[in-house]
């Protein structure tokens, strides 16, 4: 209820925004009265640098190169720029036309990229994005060179992503950067990306990549709509967009998957799936998104298929101990003795005996310490989290139990949750809450709070949709033919189609066991297939 509440609000607020309007501003033929609106936009910034010069023979017109210091790269503004202006070896026919910036765009310079602007704001605007900006004294009009070059972070692994096998790099915080090491993935003309600009303020620069041919065109539109409705001020991450153009952004689980690894990205799109690009960042999401894609790992792909299914399944399990091992506990301790075998039961009663507090309480708050200590390990620097997080768990730990506030058997089960809940580590934040709610609703009504609890969770489940797609697919609706790398990773060799209800245009992957005739390949090269 609260979701559809959320919708018709966001949509009724979408319907009564209306454009800002902004009073156009063209250049002005007069020079000086350029750079004073340019000093008038961007006040006395040290690092806009605003070069005189003479362009042309003498008596030759007086211009000027504006551009932002640490968003251009100098050596190409030196070398591809002045030298080619100020050499005046390059000119000799070129002081007779009436087109000065004609003529050096198609003449003079030797910058591969560049364009014409007559507005204030878009010169602006390019500068901001790291392009130099040629004013010529007589003419409305301005040349915008692309010279971007700023410092940028190597490629490097995924700290939160690392695999055994497979490749090793993973996205940056440049977007360029980023779609380079998607095309090197797949190399076909059919990757498409579309750039648009979000944030008022900030003007953040958001890619769409998706494989023509592959994908549904109703799932691209309606990613373009939906971004094309963000209406804010500012950009800064990936989630910023996550949470504007989430199905359900009231529900603990995710309906849009993150990953900062090239190959993820690349394996999603060859499924029919449509990745978003942040500038700036170098989470990038994926939808539609499922439940089951936060069980697989790349890791899966590039061991045997029989290793890869047994590991599988310890996540799936891992999984259901980290959201239900403190409620199973807490409701047979409390409600369920006679389900618990006797001698265990003996020992438990025991380890327990002098405890100032129930056994849910104690659950609850050796939870919540973990929860604090997880935390804190984060934030600290890499040496000192770790220590603290082992040192901290061990020492709190045994306190606890020596000073008789907590069973042994209580340590035992929440060490176990901490482990199992870093196993699929796209669900963290749900895990948490579940257990939490779960433990609550075994200390209160025991096992039959657990089941009803897993019931309400199942039925929201089962009502999520990500961009159209049921979120439980293909378990729910089960489609038999995609079940092969969900419960199981069958061989490569088996996977020929792609998940039913993302792939529509393509479904098959690849043939049945013989090699494609030319004369079957469609246009683009792939198989038609049916």
């Amino acid at each position: 209820m609260f979701e559809m509440l959320w919708r018709k609000l966001r949509l009724a607020h979408q319907r009564k925004k209306t454009p800002v309007s902004r009073s156009r501003r063209d250049l002005s033929p007069n020079l000086e009265a350029n750079l004073t609106a340019f000093q008038e936009e961007l006040g006395a910034s040290p690092d806009l640098i605003i070069r005189r010069l003479t362009l042309g023979p003498r008596p030759g017109s007086a211009g000027a190169l504006i551009y932002i210091d640490g968003l251009i790269d100098k050596q190409v503004v030196n070398q591809d720029v002045l030298l080619p202006l100020l050499n005046e070896g390059n000119w000799g026919k070129g002081q007779d036309v009436t087109d000065l910036l004609g003529y050096v765009a198609q003449s003079i310079l030797a910058v591969g990229e560049m364009q014409t602007e007559t507005e204030l704001r878009q010169v602006v605007q390019g500068l901001l994005a790291g392009d130099t900006i040629l004013l010529v004294d007589g003419q409305a009009a301005a040349l915008l060179l692309s010279t971007k070059g700023w410092d940028k972070r190597a490629i490097q692994e995924p700290e939160a992503e690392q695999i055994i096998q497979g490749p090793h790099e993973g996205f940056t915080e440049n977007l360029r950067t980023n779609t380079a090491l998607l095309r090197r993935k797949i190399a076909t003309a059919g990757l498409h990306f579309e750039e648009m600009k979000l944030g008022q303020r900030t003007q953040t620069a958001i890619a769409i990549a998706y494989l023509k041919g592959v994908v549904n065109e109703k799932l691209v539109e309606e990613v373009r709509l939906r971004l094309k409705r963000i209406n804010i001020d500012y950009i800064l991450d990936a989630n910023y967009l996550q949470e504007f153009i989430s199905d359900a952004p009231f529900s603990l689980f995710p309906t849009l998957t993150f990953t900062e690894r090239p190959d993820v990205v690349a394996a999603k799109l060859l499924e029919g799936r449509v990745a978003i690009f942040v500038d700036g960042t170098p989470v990038v999401n994926t939808v539609p998104a499922l439940l089951v894609e936060n069980f697989q790992s790349p890791d899966d792909y590039n061991f045997p298929y029989y290793y890869a299914t047994m590991i599988r399944w310890f996540r799936y399990l891992s999984f259901s101990l980290a959201v239900l091992a403190p409620a199973l506990f807490v409701a047979l301790g409390s409600y369920h003795q006679e389900l618990i075998p006797t001698p265990l039961m003996i020992t438990l009663k025991t380890a327990t005996e002098g405890t100032p507090f129930p056994l849910a309480i104690e659950v609850v708050m050796m939870g919540l310490v973990f929860e604090i200590l997880r935390e804190a390990g984060v934030r600290l620097a890499r040496p000192f989290g770790q220590t603290i997080s082992i040192v901290g768990a061990l020492v709190i730990g045994e306190a606890a139990v020596t000073a008789g506030l907590v069973g042994a058997p209580t340590i035992i089960v929440i060490a176990l949750t901490a482990i199992t809940t870093f196993v699929v580590p796209g669900l963290l934040g749900p895990g948490i809450f579940l257990r939490l709610i779960y433990t609550i609703l075994g200390g209160v009504l025991g096992a039959y709070g657990i089941l009803t609890g897993m019931l309400f969770t199942l039925l929201h489940l089962a009502s999520l949709r990500s961009f159209g797609v049921p979120y439980l697919a293909p378990l729910a609706p089960v489609i038999p033919a995609d079940l092969k790398d969900v419960l199981v990773r069958a061989p490569i060799w088996a996977l020929r189609t792609r998940p039913r209800l993302i792939g529509w245009p393509r479904p098959q992957r690849q043939p049945f066991g013989f090699a494609v005739d030319e004369e079957e390949k469609g246009e683009d090269g792939h198989d038609e297939g049916k």
